[in-house]
């Protein structure tokens, strides 16, 4: 008789399934033809997903409260939730609209609707009338490079794009790195001592009491639960590529953080109660993928890998990035160049491994209440969440039907603010989710960040011939 060996949930597992730092991921993707469900049902009961050992098991903890994953057999009408169709005339064709009832229907998801340990923790909802399918899952599960991989295995036509995405091995462009070759070995590593224990005290500051001065769009404790709203920033991978080539060994990520400083300066120098102090820092956390940045293609194999049990699940660390506001500043592509300067100390650190470890082992020594306590309080001392993940440049099909976008977003957290971006077929969308009694415009916050970029293209255009 076969038996079954329970798999001890990891620790970060076991932090994302607190009660105070519960964490699912919801990703939208949009098709370009109708949802044929049958041929969409049939695929998802073939595919790799429903085979994999964290998608076919169950969250069980034992009588001496030690939590474990148990395998079990999948009943995937339980799993798909088919949404029904709505009778009404309204035309859901119309982008704007089918954008604004998908971010709706997100906006429930990240605070209403947790999963049931009753089985596996994912679902995928089916909404035909609005040609989108909602894939909610578990942050327990895996991260967001675990993920993708999964979707890159079930998907067909993708093409390998290494620029982008938070990561430790992600150092910028080859000139930057040629020049890092050149510079002194012993200068090397004192520069990694040096901002190491700058930012490691930084992170530790974070933990007890430094903490950001309130804001318009500062949240708190018990923030986690209030009503979200979300909002879609939609940019030009293209144009991003510009305003990255008018800035010396610039990356993507400098170009995303100055979008953001210069978005937050735009936003709050409308929506604040009182005159924008020149200069105030605003605090994000980024999340950082610790693994080899493998590119998409390698990715995709990660899946079907024997020892994909070693790269999947979650494997990063969080990095504290402060941005500035400023109203004074004439230049829009100054904001770049400041990103640069702080990223490129970042980049120089082990912070996000420091973070990842001392995580681990507070989980370890002091049980996850614990560890979750002290991730809420720096969540609780910051003002916004960043992720950036690097999708495909190619459009991707599902069961024969071209996707049109990716976006994804998460459960709330004590941020009022939470950005994702996914990169996807030339275009970049940011989901952002805000607490809509602290920020209820995310609208126009939306429309803030996308001026920011057209503002530095523009800026970027009378450099580059």
């Amino acid at each position: 008789m076969e038996t079954t060996i329970d798999e001890p949930v990891t620790p970060a597992g076991r932090l994302f399934l607190q009660p105070n730092f519960y964490q699912i991921i919801n990703c939208a993707l949009g098709f370009k033809h109708p949802l044929d469900i049958q041929s969409i049902k049939s695929e998802i009961s073939n595919s790799l997903m429903v085979k994999h050992p964290r998608f076919s098991s169950l969250f069980v903890v034992d009588k001496h409260g030690r939590e474990y994953w148990r395998r079990t057999q999948i009943n995937l009408d339980d799993h798909i939730i088919i949404h029904p169709k709505n009778n009404s005339t309204l035309d859901y064709n119309l982008d704007d609209i089918q954008e604004e009832k998908i971010n709706a229907i997100l906006s429930d998801f990240a605070v209403s609707s947790p999963l049931s340990n009753e089985k596996p923790l994912w679902e995928v909802h089916l909404i035909s009338d609005l040609r989108c399918v909602v894939l909610r899952i578990h942050h327990s599960l895996g991260d967001g490079i675990s993920l993708m991989s999964l979707f890159l295995a079930s998907c067909k036509s993708f093409d390998d794009d290494k620029d982008g995405g938070f990561s430790e091995k992600n150092r910028g462009n080859r000139g930057e790195s040629e020049t890092m070759l050149r510079e002194n070995w012993l200068m090397r590593i004192l520069k990694v001592i040096f901002w190491t224990i700058i930012s490691v005290m930084g992170f530790i500051g974070r933990c007890l009491w430094v903490r950001d001065k309130k804001t318009a769009v500062s949240g708190g404790d018990g923030v986690e639960l209030w009503p979200r709203m979300v909002a879609t920033a939609k940019f030009s991978l293209q144009d991003m590529k510009t305003v990255k080539t008018a800035i010396p060994n610039a990356t993507i990520n400098d170009v995303l953080f100055g979008i953001i400083s210069f978005g937050f300066s735009k936003y709050l120098d409308i929506r604040s109660s009182h005159a924008l102090q020149e200069g105030l820092q605003i605090t994000g956390l980024a999340m950082v993928n610790l693994r080899k940045q493998p590119g998409l293609q390698e990715m995709s194999k990660l899946m079907e890998d024997d020892a994909s049990t070693t790269k999947w699940g979650n494997k990063f660390g969080m990095m504290i990035l402060p941005v500035y506001c400023h109203t004074k500043d004439a230049d829009p592509l100054n904001y770049v160049k400041r990103a640069k300067v702080m990223i490129d100390r970042k980049k120089q650190s082990l912070e996000a491994h420091f973070s990842y470890n001392a995580g681990s082992l507070a989980m370890s020594f002091f049980g996850a209440k614990f560890a979750s306590m002290l991730n809420h309080r720096i969540l609780c001392n910051t003002t916004f969440t960043i992720s950036n993940m690097v999708g495909p440049q190619k459009e991707l099909s599902f069961v024969g039907n071209p996707i049109t976008f990716i976006r994804a977003t998460s459960s709330g957290l004590p941020h009022a603010i939470t950005m994702h971006m996914v990169s996807y077929a030339g275009m970049a969308n940011m989901q952002i989710q805000v607490a809509k009694e602290i920020i209820p415009d995310p609208q126009f916050l939306a429309k803030c960040f996308e001026d920011a970029l057209l503002e530095m293209k523009n800026a970027s255009m009378i450099i580059v011939p």
